[in-house]
């Protein structure tokens, strides 16, 4: 149960890193500008809640592009971290769009325009005693890459993204120490859903295409991927730390029958096997079997399962925001996870706006899974939720905001100090208003800071601290005790 009152209690640990998150496409805007490349984001149209976001093969005249214009953090990103240095931040995550360092993906030369755009916005956190935090694919693979090659289900794509990424840790190893490969890399576990594929791996599948075969071969291709970025960090400097990143939703039974704990646990090893081959360095012993049984091929090179061993990540970043419900289907023998049939509202969680639930005690549970699972510091590197606002004489009162990330927060609290989950640090979702990923929309606002911009770009993009800015303040300020 949320509370409006404040909550005071022990400071967290004094090295735990504090601060937001936001993601390039979502945010820069100036989607040509100095030499950018078309990516995936460019080409995805405005939806909403219940209307999926269309891709287009191309940009069209009068298709509705958000991510064209985000926020404009490309020409405010000096306003904007100092807003951010203001409430406090210790740690700021953002991604490099790989479109802007190489246009096309594969070029046989980077762009110095895109690179010197990103040491600026590095230098500029360190100017505020701000920590970079590095995504290094954040849903905007170069489009090239997809039409061309088929995304991730290529090798000559691994290829690209290990050259691209040796290419930042090379640039920016002085300046960045925190680092992930693939965010949210578990999302395409929902294979059923083009969104999720797309926005993963780059896939657009062909009618008849076996969706489930293409997710498990393209994952491999990205696991190894992150392992070799893994080693090539370590090898450029002993003290970068390279993460995983993943959608951290639990999944409950929705009663005590055997058969739905049984689902339950099966559809979390299905969906949280990413984290076990980026932590533990193999796959775990149930997939080759699933895979036989449903009659699934993946594509392994030689070296792959050495490549996997040697390059596991210093720890695990994680997004939370919701809960899942899962009650077993009858006509389910071999109990397969299925999201689209298997889900069920919770009725012991209340629901966000956009029909997610708000279970502040799942993030103390799924921390204390994650720890005993990974054995591995964990961050949490996204967390919030959205809903329409409106600027009011120049204010924005957002204390649905306030309670859900001190419910959140207090949660948190309790998994570090009371069961000993070690946690990094916190990046609120987000730092600033952001365009959705998963519909396109303004209107679905995240962030401490307003901005002045509806669903297709018009406003002045100026920023305004919302109520929350000054409460997450105090939280910094208090190192957590004051919430």
């Amino acid at each position: 149960m949320m509370t409006k009152q404040p909550m005071q209690g022990p400071a967290f640990p004094a090295s735990f890193l504090w601060g937001g998150a936001v993601a390039a496409h979502q945010t820069e805007g100036a989607w040509q500008a100095d030499g950018k490349g078309v990516s995936i984001a460019d080409v995805m149209l405005a939806g909403d809640r219940q209307t999926p976001r269309a891709v287009t093969p191309t940009v069209t005249a009068d298709g509705v592009y958000p991510n064209h214009w985000g926020t404009d953090f490309y020409h405010h990103y000096r306003e904007d971290i100092a807003m951010m240095a203001e409430m406090g931040f210790k740690c700021f995550r953002t991604s490099i769009a790989w479109t802007r360092i190489f246009p096309n993906g594969d070029d046989p030369e980077p762009n110095e325009a895109g690179l010197q755009y990103y040491d600026d916005v590095f230098a500029t956190c360190h100017e505020y005693g701000i920590e970079p935090m590095v995504t290094l694919s954040h849903f905007e693979l170069p489009l090239h890459l997809v039409q061309a090659y088929g995304g991730f289900a290529s090798r000559h794509v691994l290829d690209a993204f290990v050259r691209f990424a040796t290419v930042c840790l090379r640039r920016f190893h002085h300046q960045v120490k925190y680092w992930l490969t693939f965010n949210e890399i578990n999302n395409q576990a929902n294979w059923r859903d083009p969104h999720a594929l797309l926005q993963d791996s780059g896939l657009l599948l062909q009618p008849g295409e076996n969706a489930e075969q293409a997710m498990f071969q393209a994952a491999h291709h990205e696991l190894v991927a992150s392992a070799q970025v893994v080693q090539i960090a370590h090898a450029i400097s002993p003290t970068l730390q390279v993460g995983g990143m993943l959608a951290l939703c639990p999944i409950y039974p929705a009663g005590p029958a055997p058969q739905d704990v049984l689902k339950a646990s099966k559809a979390m090893d299905y969906r949280y096997y990413f984290g076990d081959v980026q932590a533990l360095g193999h796959y775990p012993a149930w997939l080759a079997p699933y895979w036989a049984e449903h009659g699934l091929t993946i594509h392994q090179a030689p070296e792959d399962a050495a490549i996997l061993a040697a390059g596991t990540v210093d720890f695990v970043g994680c997004s939370y925001y919701m809960s899942f419900t899962l009650k077993h289907q009858a006509a389910d023998a071999d109990y397969t996870y299925n999201e689209a049939t298997d889900l069920t509202t919770n009725p012991n969680v209340p629901q966000s706006q956009w029909g997610w639930a708000i279970d502040p005690v799942g993030l103390r549970y799924a921390l204390n899974w994650a720890n005993a699972r990974w054995h591995l510091p964990l961050f949490i590197v996204e967390n919030g939720i959205g809903g329409a606002e409106t600027l009011v004489d120049g204010q924005v009162h957002d204390q649905y905001r306030i309670d859900y990330l001190r419910a959140h927060l207090a949660q948190m609290r309790l998994a570090i100090l009371s069961d000993g989950v070690p946690v990094m640090g916190y990046l609120a979702w987000s730092a600033l208003d952001i365009v959705s990923a998963s519909t396109g929309e303004m209107k679905k606002r995240y962030g401490f800071i307003y901005v002045d911009a509806d669903d297709f770009g018009h406003g002045s993009m100026a920023r305004v601290r919302k109520d929350s800015f000054a409460w997450y303040q105090r939280v910094i300020a208090s190192h957590g005790a004051d919430l």
